[in-house]
C-alpha cells in the first residue's frame, strides 16, 4: 500500500491542542454531577429547573452539531474552532458566577452552543492534517482517547474542586484550556475549507435542529419519568421532520448532508455501530457509577480514582490497538474483536455483589473500556475517509449527533429495564409504606429513607435496596452484552467486503502539497479558466 504524505512535528502537536478539547467536553459531562448538590442547596431550584440545568447542554449540543459540522466546511474548521473555544470560555466564566436557575440554564445552553462548534472541528481537522492512514488511524485513536480520560479526570477533579471551593469552580477549570486553545490554534492547526461551497443553509439547519432536538428530549424524558404522552410525541414529532430534511437535503445542490452518503456501506454500518456502541457505554455508565458509591460506600473521589483503569485500557485500545490490528485486518475483524472484548467486560458486571465486587467492577470497566475504544476508533475513521474531504465537518456533526442519540437511548431503555428490575426486588421489604415508596424511586432515596427509620429496620431497607440495585446491574449487563454480540454480528455482514481506505498518494519529497491541490489551483486561476477548471476538477478541500 501506497503511503500519502507524512504529518510532521507541527502537526501532532496540533494534535495535542484538539485532544485538549475532547478531554474538556468529556469532563463538562462528569464534573456537573458532583455540582449538582451544592447548586440545589445555594439556589434552591425547582425540580423542572435542575433537570434543565443538567440537560440543556446536551440538547443544544446535538441539536446543532450537524449545522455547526457544515459551516466550518464554508467559513474555515479553524477559524471556527477558535470562535467555538473563546465562547465555551466565556459561557463557562459565565456559568460559574450565574446567580439564578434561568442564568444558569442559560449559560450551560450557550455552552452546548459553543460546544457543537468544538466537536465536528477537531475531527474533520484531523481529516484534513494526517493524510497517510496510518497516521490518521492513530491520530483518531488519541483524539478519541481524550473523551474516556477526560469522564475519570472530572470525576477526580470535580470532586476535588468542591471539597474546597465554590461549586463554579468546576466551570471556571475550562478557561485555562481554552486560552491555550485561542493562542496555539493559529500556530499549530492549518486552516482548511471547502472554497465552492454555496450559501449556508438556515432551514436546513432549523429542521435538523427540530429534528434532533425533540427526540433526544424524548428519550431523556422517558429514561427520567417513564414513557408519558408528552415524551412520546417529542419523539415522534421529532422523527417527522426527518423525512421532510431529506427532502430538503435532496433538492439542493450543496446540501448540508449528502444523503448519498448513506449508500456507501462502510459509512452507513460506521455510524450504526457507533450509536449501538454508545448505547451501551453511556447507557452502562450509569450503573457502575452509583454502584461504586452506593452499593460498595466509596466516595466520589474514590469513586474516580477506581475509574482510572479504564482511561488507560481505552487509550491502549484507542491508539494503540486499534491502528495496530486495522493495519493487519480488515476493519470488520477488528470492530468484532474490540465489542467482544467489549461484552467480557459487561458480563464481568453480572459477578458483582453487595458484598463483593470491586475488582470485578474495576476489570470489568477496564475491558469495556478496551474493546468500545477500539470500536469507536474504526467507526470515527470510517466516517471521515469514506465522506469526501470537503464535507469531513459535515460527517463529523453527523457522527458525533449518532453518538448523542446512542447514548441518550442507552440511558432511556438500560434504566427503563433497570428501574423495573429494581422495583421488583422491593416488592416484598418489610418497611413502613411511605418508606418503601421513597426506596422505589432510586438507590439514594432508599438510603436517605433508611437512615431515617429505627437501625433495624433500617438496615433491612437499605439491604434490600442494594440488593435490588445488584440485581438491577446484573440484568443491564446482561442486555448489554446481548447488544454488542448483535452489533458485531450486524457489523461484520455490512463491513466484511469493505476494504480499508485508500490514502492518497504520495508527494514528491520537496513538492507542495498545494500543487496537487485541484482545489488550491481553481482559487488561483482567473475568469472563465477558474470555471472550466472547477468543473473539471474533482471537488477537495483546500489550504487557506
Amino acid at each position: 500500500m501506497t503511503p500519502g504524505p507524512r504529518a510532521g512535528r507541527r502537526e501532532w502537536w496540533g494534535l495535542v491542542v484538539l485532544v485538549l478539547v475532547t478531554v474538556i467536553i468529556s469532563m463538562d459531562m462528569t464534573v456537573l454531577s458532583y455540582a449538582l448538590p451544592f447548586i440545589s442547596a445555594e439556589q434552591a431550584p425547582t425540580s423542572s429547573q435542575l433537570l434543565w440545568i443538567t440537560d440543556i447542554y446536551a440538547f443544544v449540543l446535538s441539536g446543532l452539531l450537524i449545522p455547526m459540522g457544515t459551516l466550518g466546511d464554508r467559513i474555515g474548521r479553524r477559524k471556527l474552532l477558535i470562535i467555538g473555544a473563546a465562547l465555551f470560555g466565556v459561557a463557562s466564566a459565565a456559568s460559574a458566577y450565574a446567580a439564578t436557575p434561568e442564568a444558569l440554564i442559560g449559560t450551560r445552553a450557550l455552552m452546548g452552543a459553543a460546544g457543537a462548534t468544538l466537536m465536528p472541528s477537531t475531527m474533520s481537522l484531523i481529516r484534513t492534517m494526517f493524510r497517510d492512514e496510518g497516521q490518521r488511524r492513530a491520530a483518531i485513536g488519541i483524539w478519541a482517547s481524550g473523551f474516556s480520560a477526560g469522564g475519570a479526570i472530572g470525576l477526580l477533579v470535580g470532586g476535588g474542586l468542591l471539597q474546597s471551593f465554590h461549586w463554579g469552580s468546576v466551570f471556571l477549570i475550562n478557561l485555562p484550556i481554552m486560552l491555550v486553545l485561542v493562542v496555539l490554534a493559529p500556530l499549530l492547526l492549518p486552516e482548511y475549507r471547502n472554497p465552492r461551497a454555496g450559501r449556508f443553509d438556515l432551514l436546513s439547519t432549523l429542521l435538523v435542529f427540530v429534528a434532533v432536538l425533540p427526540v433526544v428530549w424524548g428519550i431523556k424524558e422517558c429514561a427520567e419519568g417513564g414513557a408519558s404522552t408528552p415524551a412520546l410525541v417529542a419523539v415522534v414529532v421529532g422523527l417527522l421532520f426527518v423525512p421532510i430534511f431529506v427532502w430538503r437535503q435532496r433538492g439542493l445542490d450543496d446540501p448540508m448532508v449528502d444523503v448519498r452518503l448513506f449508500r456507501k456501506a462502510a459509512f452507513s454500518a460506521a455510524l450504526v455501530t457507533s450509536l449501538l456502541t454508545n448505547f451501551a457505554l453511556v447507557g452502562f455508565l450509569f450503573f457502575t457509577s452509583q454502584y461504586l458509591q452506593l452499593v460498595l460506600g466509596l466516595r466520589p473521589f474514590e469513586a474516580g480514582l477506581w475509574s482510572l483503569p479504564q482511561v488507560f485500557t481505552a487509550a491502549i485500545g484507542a491508539a494503540v490497538l486499534a491502528p495496530a490490528l486495522a493495519a493487519r485486518f480488515r476493519h470488520a475483524v477488528v470492530i468484532v474483536i474490540g465489542l467482544l472484548v467489549g461484552g467480557c467486560g459487561f458480563l464481568l458486571m453480572t459477578r458483582v455483589g453487595v458484598d463483593h465486587g470491586l475488582a470485578e467492577a474495576v476489570i470489568g470497566q477496564a475491558l469495556s473500556a478496551l474493546g468500545m475504544a477500539m470500536v469507536l476508533t474504526l467507526t470515527a475513521e470510517l466516517v471521515v475517509t469514506n465522506a469526501p474531504p470537503e464535507r469531513a465537518g459535515a460527517a463529523s456533526g453527523l457522527s458525533e449527533t449518532g453518538s448523542q442519540l446512542g447514548g441518550a437511548l442507552g440511558v432511556a431503555l438500560l434504566g427503563s429495564l433497570g428501574a423495573f428490575v429494581y422495583r421488583s426486588g422491593l416488592a416484598d421489604v418489610d418497611a413502613p409504606a411511605d418508606a418503601v415508596a421513597a426506596a422505589r424511586e432510586t438507590l439514594g432515596s432508599a438510603l436517605e429513607a433508611a437512615g431515617r427509620l429505627p437501625t433495624a429496620a433500617g438496615d433491612l431497607l437499605a439491604g434490600a435496596a442494594r440488593s435490588a440495585f445488584v440485581d438491577e446491574v446484573h440484568a443491564s449487563a446482561y442486555a448489554v452484552t446481548g447488544t454488542l454480540l448483535v452489533t458485531a454480528v450486524v457489523a461484520f455482514a455490512l463491513l466484511r467486503k469493505v476494504a480499508r481506505p485508500t490514502p492518497p498518494p504520495a508527494t514528491p519529497p520537496g513538492r507542495n502539497t498545494e500543487d496537487d491541490d485541484p482545489a488550491a489551483a481553481v482559487e488561483q486561476e482567473p475568469g472563465a479558466q477558474k470555471a472550466a477548471k472547477q468543473d473539471a476538477e474533482p471537488e477537495d478541500t483546500v489550504p487557506v
